[in-house]
């Protein structure tokens, strides 16, 4: 169980603002809903297990999540060159450049359900701002498993982007 200290909540989600580039993502997918997400952590070491891509622009991890009526399709993968031939069961997104907020996820990767429940459930209400939608219609956010991101521990480095359809 989570403790006070470690559920953000909107007096200390203190987003930055950026302006997000164009960018092919691949990798591969899943849907989950509220109760399986604890399921995810495979899908990256599926991902994982894949090794190198050939084409893979930086060190940095991204997941796409949709969020759907049914729950959130989730793709976890690599940005790519536009060129880049996919390895078997990739499957790759387009995502438009955006502006987005972004937010810092500090704590264990396993919490990140807390940062999603104070930014979505707080901060969003009250910030005059409408999410963008992905490719496929839906509301969507990245995940960003920066450089400083431990796959070991954890923790650090992780970030969640908001693109922004209109601000108030």
């Amino acid at each position: 169980m989570p403790t006070e200290t470690s559920t953000p909540n909107a007096t200390n989600l203190q987003p930055r603002f950026e302006q997000g580039h164009s960018m092919r993502l691949a990798g591969i997918t899943g849907h989950y809903m509220q109760e399986d997400i604890d399921r995810i952590p495979e899908q990256w070491q599926r991902l994982v297990a894949r090794g190198e891509v050939a084409g893979r622009i930086g060190r940095i991890e991204y997941a796409c999540v949709g969020m759907t009526p049914k729950g959130a399709d989730y793709l976890s993968g690599y940005e790519v060159e536009e060129a880049a031939t996919l390895p078997d069961g990739f499957v790759d997104l387009h995502v438009p450049a955006y502006r987005y907020a972004v937010f810092a996820h500090e704590g264990h990767v396993a919490q990140m359900r807390y940062t999603f429940a104070a930014i979505f459930g707080q901060w969003l209400s009250t910030a005059g701002i409408t999410l963008a939608h992905g490719p496929d219609g839906h509301p969507f956010c990245l995940e960003v498993y920066t450089e400083t991101f431990n796959p070991r521990t954890g923790t650090g480095g992780i970030e969640i982007w908001l693109p922004i359809a209109h601000a108030a």
